[in-house]
C-alpha cells in the first residue's frame, strides 16, 4: 500500500540488505573490525546481543568477508540437540558423511580440518548462531573441537553467536575452560540515536527514495521505543509508514508512530 503511496520500487523496511549494502553503524565497524581480528588469531570468538541488535547481519558480512580471502565457512544454527547433534550439523556444513557414532563423528570432523590445514588452505572458520540454546556438553565439545596439538596448532577458528544469556553462562565456573580461550568478545548494542536518520536514509535510498519521509520531530521516540534494535526500527517504520499511507499524509509524524507502537503492542 504504501509503496504506490510514496513511490517506492520496493519496501526499504521489511528484508534484510545484502551484506554490501548494509548500514555500517560504528558498532557495526568495530563488530567487523573485531571479528577480522577473530580470524587473524585463528581462536575462538564471542559474540552476543539483544534479538534484533544485528547479529545475524554481522555474521552475513563476516560470511562475505571469509568468501571474499577463501576461507572455508560452516554456518550451523544449533539448538537443544546432543553432542552428536552438533557433531552431525557442523561435519554436513563441512560437507561430510557423518558416522553415527559420537567418537567416530569427532574424528572425522577433525581429520577434515586437519587435511584443509595440511594443503595450507585458509582457516576453516565455524560458527555456530543460537549458540545460546546449546547444552553446556556441547559447548564443552565445540571446545575441543578447535584444539590441536594439545593448542600449539589453531586450525578452527570458532564464533559463537548467541543471546546476552550466553555472555553470561560463559562466565560460569563450568565454562573456566572455554571462557579462557576467547580471544574475541563483542556485544551488539544497536543503533545510536544520532544514527537513526541516516539509517532511515539508507533503507529508504535503497527502496528508491531520497527525500526523507519521517519528520525529525519522532526521531527520539522511534529510537527509544524500538531501543535502537535495527529489526525493531524496521517494524516501526513499516507501520508507521503503512499509517500515513492511510492518511494520505506525505511525511510520517507522531500520529503515524504512535499508531504503529499500539499495533505492534503486546
Amino acid at each position: 500500500m504504501y509503496r504506490r503511496h510514496f513511490g517506492l520500487a520496493r519496501f526499504p523496511f521489511d528484508d534484510a540488505l545484502p551484506a554490501d549494502r548494509q548500514f555500517l553503524s560504528r558498532d557495526a565497524r568495530e563488530t567487523d573490525a573485531r571479528l577480522d581480528h577473530l580470524l587473524q588469531l585463528r581462536g575462538i570468538g564471542l559474540l552476543t546481543g539483544e534479538p534484533g541488535c544485528g547479529k545475524t547481519s554481522a555474521c552475513r558480512r563476516f560470511a562475505t568477508a571469509l568468501q571474499a580471502a577463501a576461507c572455508p565457512l560452516a554456518y550451523v544454527s544449533l539448538t537443544t540437540g546432543s553432542v552428536l547433534d552438533a557433531y552431525q550439523a557442523i561435519g554436513w556444513a563441512l560437507g561430510l558423511e557423518v558416522p553415527r557414532y559420537r567418537a567416530q563423528a569427532f574424528r572425522a570432523i577433525r581429520a577434515e580440518v586437519s587435511r584443509r590445514a595440511a594443503e595450507r588452505q585458509p582457516v576453516s572458520v565455524l560458527v555456530v548462531d543460537e549458540a545460546h540454546h546449546l547444552h553446556s556438553a556441547v559447548l564443552e565439545e565445540l571446545r575441543l573441537l578447535t584444539s590441536y596439538r594439545m593448542d600449539a596448532e589453531r586450525r578452527l577458528c570458532l564464533l559463537l553467536v548467541g543471546h546476552d544469556t550466553l555472555r553470561r553462562r560463559l562466565a560460569m565456573a563450568a565454562h573456566e575452560s572455554l571462557r579462557q580461550r576467547l580471544v574475541m568478545r563483542h556485544r551488539l548494542r544497536g543503533l545510536r540515536p544520532d544514527e537513526l536518520q541516516p539509517y532511515l536514509a539508507h533503507r529508504l535510498g535503497h527502496a528508491g527514495c531520497e527525500r526523507p519521509l519521517f519528520d525529525p520531530a519522532i526521531l527520539a521516540d522511534l529510537h527509544t521505543a524500538a531501543r535502537g534494535l535495527p529489526r525493531a526500527v524496521n517494524r516501526l517504520a513499516h507501520c508507521a509508514c503503512l499509517a500515513a499511507a492511510a492518511d494520505q499524509a506525505d511525511t510520517v509524524g507522531p500520529e503515524h508512530l504512535r499508531t504503529a507502537r499500539r499495533e505492534l503492542r503486546p
